[in-house]
């Protein structure tokens, strides 16, 4: 009947600059795609195609067929907020519905025999439908495209996307894709990049096929395969009786037609009635906890393996941060095997660089764990035995290779140097010091203790008789990040880390997973430990210094505050009369001030460090990561007079306002 056809679509793991193997990953998923009777092949935003027409550079997608390219369709709508900065490389395409005449390079014009294509937005008309593009962004826009080619009567939507992971985020990927086509109808093809490109971000795949409303196939969001194609047989036909009872496209006044690119192709073929056809299905999301452990871990995996180390090393204090990083490696190791299991060459191959093993056939986590991981812990006359317990338990049971360093000797030293040069010796506050000196006491510790990180990281393995080096991770937390509660250049200064998008409300859930999911039962005592840092004395052999004491409010209230200051754009006004109905249940309108005014003193006094802070994974919205997300000043005025004064005429005017009516009650009593 010559209705049905078959379309792919991939998610490829590509890398900027490495042309050869973005080209080896692009041709074998075309030769996937053919084996499987695809006649339409999608790939992701920018795997190999930027183009510049008349001295402008564009993101492009290039549609070809048998060695010809029918038509450039360049990006019309960038990306240019959040962790996005197209338009600093690129410009759109803001013709409507114009199209122009590229001539081609020589070098290409050698290949397929032509000299100029078009080039613009047109849509490519076969002898039995019509495709239109939409490249990432413009899915996300008002004005998406999709919707005046569907009145138009474009069938096929194809989406070529460089889309990031964050928590929470996948559900509005599909809402977004489900809603193109059960508006208009139609069919709705998506290719998502996938993997860690050399950033901070990780592109996470989810390549779907939908019709009419309806996902038919979803593909995986996290995995270490680099290339994954997905293929789906529909119904032309299905989508003309959808659009027919639903659609009146002739009734809306369009500006102009589509131009239509026009080929001798046919997508279907003429004996298909046997053929069948794809069924709706309904998508698997994660959990956030899923996510944290899949995510980062394959992020980890791309890094290490590009980066030509011989594995990581983690200073493994016992708390939730350190023990949050190590279960990921953990979940690394895991999903390493079971892709060796699953017969994934790649990986195979990958593992035994890294390891220098040529014969090596990974089949235990742990004892990869082992081969791959370091962890260390570093006490000092500060640290409790608890702790020292908990970080050997959990490197037992995840499998590395663990280690105890005593910096006492170290921080003396340094101290020793201060004292010969300056005749003092500073105290902490317990016994006597002022702030100044309790504070630096704390920072000489966290300072010794990165130094050391990195003294191992580069000579463990040699000591142990092996080639490379090791890459130190951080696991400071995003709310640690967004306060400033860290040392500048501590042991939460390394070369990546995987945490530090990540709230500790979150990291707390992970753990909780981690415990069902690997049988990680040394976790049980991390997550019931209070957070402390123990930079100061003991007291009676326990801790006295906790984390949530030293900042002046919880976890939980910093993630509200966080996303209120990212997501909301409060400054601390605003924050306050916002906080005073959110927290009504729990805090006065006073109490609410004294915090909204404390956390703001801290993230100005504080937020130079972010201008340092490790690279870390993209996971939250809220992130204040400097570098290209949350790009902010790093000096403030820190006194906030104008804003704290007006929160205080507030929290006046609401006392002089319950006073009042308390005199009036009891007048009237």
């Amino acid at each position: 009947m010559g209705r049905k056809v078959t379309l792919a679509t991939c998610s490829l793991n590509q890398w900027a600059l490495d042309f050869d193997g973005n080209l080896t990953r692009i041709l074998k998923s075309i030769e996937v795609a053919k084996s499987r009777g695809a006649k339409y092949r999608l790939g992701p935003e920018l795997e190999i195609w930027p183009i510049m027409h008349h001295n402008v550079r564009y993101i492009c997608r290039v549609l070809f067929l048998n060695r010809r390219i029918l038509l450039i369709r360049p990006k019309m709508v960038m990306a240019n907020c959040g962790l996005h900065r197209e338009m600093r490389w690129f410009s759109p395409w803001n013709q409507l519905r114009q199209v122009e005449e590229y001539f081609l390079p020589r070098m290409i014009q050698e290949v397929t025999g032509q000299d100029t294509v078009p080039f613009g937005d047109c849509v490519l008309s076969t002898k039995d439908t019509c495709i239109g593009s939409e490249i990432c962004q413009e899915l996300w826009s008002p004005r998406s495209p999709h919707i005046q080619m569907s009145l138009d009567g474009v069938e096929i939507f194809t989406n070529s996307s460089a889309s990031h992971h964050e928590l929470r985020k996948a559900d509005q990927r599909v809402n977004l894709i489900k809603s193109a086509t059960a508006k208009c109808g139609g069919i709705y093809l998506y290719s998502n990049q996938r993997g860690c490109d050399g950033d901070r971000v990780y592109y996470d795949g989810c390549a779907m096929v939908a019709i009419n409303g309806d996902v038919v196939v979803q593909g995986a969001q996290f995995s270490l395969n680099d290339v994954e194609v997905i293929t789906a047989t529909l119904d032309l036909e299905d989508v003309r009786s959808y659009r027919g009872e639903r659609c009146h496209p002739h009734m809306e006044n369009e500006p102009k037609p589509c131009h239509r690119v026009k080929v001798d192709f046919s997508l279907s073929t003429g004996d298909d009635i046997y053929l069948p056809t794809h069924q709706p299905i309904t998508w698997n999301y994660h959990t956030p906890e899923e996510e944290i452990s899949l995510g980062p871990a394959s992020w980890l995996w791309d890094y290490l393996r590009r980066s030509g180390q011989g594995g990581f090393l983690l200073p493994l204090s016992g708390g939730v941060d350190s023990s949050s990083t190590a279960c990921i490696v953990h979940s690394m190791c895991v999903q390493i095997c079971q892709a060796v299991q699953d017969n994934n060459s790649q990986v195979l191959e990958d593992v035994r660089r890294v390891t220098g093993d040529a014969s090596y056939y990974p089949q235990d986590p742990r004892e990869l764990c082992g081969r791959l991981f370091t962890t260390c812990y570093m006490s000092s006359e500060n640290s409790s035995v608890d702790t020292c317990t908990r970080a050997k338990e959990l490197a037992h049971q995840i499998g590395s290779t663990h280690m105890n360093i005593n910096i006492d000797m170290a921080v003396k030293g340094i101290l020793g140097i201060f004292s010969v040069v300056t005749g003092k010796w500073p105290q902490f506050r317990v016994n006597g010091g002022s702030p100044r000196e309790n504070l630096a006491l704390q920072n000489v510790q966290a300072r010794v203790r990165m130094v050391l990180a990195y003294l191992f990281a580069q000579l463990s393995l040699w000591a142990r008789g092996k080639p490379g080096g090791l890459l130190v991770l951080g696991s400071a937390n995003v709310d640690e990040s967004l306060t400033g509660y860290f040392t500048k250049y501590d042991c939460s200064s390394a070369d990546i880390n995987p945490i530090g998008g990540i709230s500790k409300t979150d990291l707390k859930s992970f753990l909780l997973y981690c415990v069902e999911q690997f049988q990680l039962t040394a976790l049980k005592g991390v997550l019931s430990a209070p957070p402390t840092a123990e930079l100061e004395p003991l007291t009676d052999g326990q801790v006295s210094q906790t984390d949530e004491a030293d900042m002046g409010m919880t976890y939980s209230e910093l993630s509200v505050i966080g996303r209120l200051r990212k997501m909301s754009k409060c400054g601390p006004f605003s924050m306050f009369c916002k906080l005073i109905h959110m927290w009504r249940d729990a805090l006065s309108p006073a109490e609410v001030a004294q915090k909204v005014k404390h956390f703001f003193r801290m993230y100005s006094v504080n937020r130079h460090k972010m201008t340092t802070v490790t690279p870390a994974y993209h996971a939250e919205s809220y992130s204040p990561d400097d570098n290209r997300f949350d790009l902010r000043p790093f000096l403030y005025n820190t006194r906030w007079t104008w804003q704290f004064r007006c929160i205080d005429d507030q929290v006046g005017r609401k006392h002089r306002w319950t006073v009042e009516c308390t005199v009036m009650c009891q007048q009237f009593n």
